[in-house]
């Protein structure tokens, strides 16, 4: 066995599987994932005491996916999950880990989308169905028999499945699943109604019991930001104008995601390089060299790639990508902060990504603040602030030593000084916008979300809504003030239809003959959007668009009526 496979190998997982979570940067498992993955994969029944952040996810998804098979299109394994967020983020583990096994699919069914496609995919032959009970029992109702060949359960998080009233379906599903099953229980604590749960439906369960550890990362400066997916890479440009970093290092989760960022940092002038597992030793050593030199300012790597990089002048970290789990969190951002200098770390969060965000707040110990994107204010001041501090050194020798020049170039051109300076000034800058208009026009369009803790899109803070709404049209935020003179109207396309804010802005544009200016906020929400148009004009405007296509579906904008 070498080195780098460490416990893994030793657990007697497909070595497909292995490769595959060492591709996701663990070298070695935690001690809820040593001691659960053996008890899993010889069969028995388990109840697992453990709160998130232990590596939980893991310690169930890799033994599971090691009894599937995928010769058979069929449900097989069955995840609950209190959240629909819980519910993506287990989905996404499963598919992670199951890149290098061909012919395992996995389908994540929650309120708040379509019922039709979640069906189809179980019936298509999704061997994995991670889910929320309310959800579920909706597609029970349908077809109570679409569980009938499951053959392991895990109830992940069962005490929040409980608080959140899931009593009643959970008693339901465990009726539609074949009693000959395997059952895995995960739960932060084990009060009375979980013990009775495990008696009634557990048989004889081995007990695992870890601790969670709290790290702190006190002499980092951290922040958070709430981005929409596609908004990254604008989002990280826009930041990068106004934060003083000597060196930087990015993080992302894939090889391409750090082509593409370094691309685009390397396109605004940036001296940045793309660290991944495909890029050779002798190459790796060459950019971690140049970032500490000086030739280099910012990487843009994977955890895997960033394995030992030790710079000293790396004064910020960027979370482009959540990390997949806490630990992870904390090793990442303890590459800046080092030999007593000031660290700062900035976390690109999804509306997704809120739970993950609360997960590593718990483990740290400490808040993640809030931050907002810059506006084109403070983008032009830094601007000018660059611009200034790179002129200062020159200002007390240039008269002497150019003076004559400036004063020649003048009279040759027949211009007044200012004028000269002013182009000079265009030509020092490459074209750089340095006025607010300019600057405002430039600046993509990135959503705002509401802060924390308010019940944005309906099924974010818990399940509950996924049995109540049952189209996931109802979603409800409190509505922002309207600038003077805008209303806002609707359209039915949203989140998941495909539709991101950008697409809407180009098709306003191209099709209503709008100014950019014109059109106000942009709000995308799971199954429709809300934009601010100019209510002089309006009917006018909506005529023009009806016939407006978005990602091939008709726009259908309407006038919003807030009642």
């Amino acid at each position: 066995m070498t080195q780098e496979t460490g416990g893994f190998a030793a657990l007697d997982l497909n070595p497909n599987i292995v490769a595959a979570v060492l591709a996701t940067g663990y070298e070695e498992p935690s001690a809820i994932q040593q001691q659960s993955i053996p008890i899993i994969l010889a069969g028995h029944d388990m109840i697992g005491q453990a709160q998130t952040g232990t590596g939980k996810t893991a310690a169930f998804a890799l033994p599971i996916l090691n009894k599937i098979d995928v010769s058979k299109r069929e449900p097989q394994a069955l995840i609950l999950a209190p959240t629909r967020e819980l519910a993506l983020q287990v989905a996404t583990a499963f598919e992670t880990y199951a890149k290098q096994m061909p012919g395992v699919n996995v389908v994540a069914v929650y309120g708040g989308a379509p019922m039709g496609p979640q069906l189809r995919a179980i019936r298509n032959g999704a061997q994995i169905v991670v889910a929320t009970p309310g959800r579920l029992c909706d597609h029970l109702r349908r077809d109570e028999k679409v569980l009938s060949t499951v053959q392991y359960l895990v109830l992940d998080e069962a005490d929040e499945m409980l608080k959140l009233g899931f009593m009643d379906d959970l008693e339901v599903i465990f009726d539609a699943i074949p009693a000959s099953r395997q059952t895995v229980l995960f739960s932060a604590t084990l009060p009375s109604s979980i013990r009775s749960i495990a008696e009634r439906h557990l048989r004889e369960p081995k007990h695992v019991k870890i601790q969670s550890k709290t790290q702190t990362v006190t002499a980092i400066e951290q922040a958070h930001l709430m981005v929409h997916a596609d908004q990254k890479i604008p989002a990280v440009l826009r930041l990068l104008e106004v934060e003083e970093f000597d060196a930087l290092i990015a993080f992302v989760r894939t090889k391409q995601a750090t082509l593409d960022l370094a691309a685009a940092l390397e396109a605004k002038g940036y001296k940045a390089a793309a660290l991944n597992g495909d890029i050779a030793q002798n190459q790796r050593e060459r950019v971690i060299d140049s970032l500490k030199d000086g030739r280099l300012d910012i990487v843009v790597a994977t955890d895997v790639a960033a394995r030992g990089l030790d710079v000293p002048r790396i004064t910020h970290v960027f979370n482009v990508d959540m990390p997949y789990d806490p630990e992870s969190y904390v090793h990442r951002i303890g590459r800046t902060g080092r030999a007593g200098r000031d660290g700062r770390a900035l976390l690109l969060v999804t509306p997704r990504e809120r739970r993950m965000l609360q997960v590593i707040e718990r483990v740290t110990g400490q808040k993640v603040a809030e931050a907002r994107l810059p506006n084109a204010q403070a983008v032009l001041d830094a601007r000018i602030k660059k611009l200034t501090n790179s002129l200062a050194p020159l200002v007390a020798e240039a008269e002497a030593t150019h003076g004559e020049l400036f004063d020649r170039l003048t009279a040759d051109l027949g211009c007044s000084a200012r004028a000269l300076a002013s182009a000079l000034l265009r030509k020092a800058t490459n074209g750089q916008a340095l006025d607010l208009a300019t600057v405002e026009r430039e600046q993509p369009l990135v959503p705002s979300f509401a802060p924390r803790g308010e019940r944005t899109e309906r099924g974010e803070r818990s399940d509950r809504g996924d049995r109540g709404d049952r189209g996931g049209d109802r979603e409800r935020r409190a509505p922002m003030p309207l600038a003077e003179g805008r209303v806002r109207c609707r359209t039915a396309l949203g989140a998941r239809d495909g539709i991101a804010a950008k697409n809407l802005l180009g098709a306003i544009l191209n099709e209503g003959g709008l100014a950019r200016d014109a059109i106000g906020r942009i709000q995308v929400r799971d199954s429709f959007s809300l934009i601010e148009l100019p209510e002089d004009g309006l009917e006018k405007l909506l005529s023009k668009l009806k016939d407006t296509r978005v990602a091939g579906k008709q726009l259908k904008l309407r006038r919003y009526r807030e009642d």
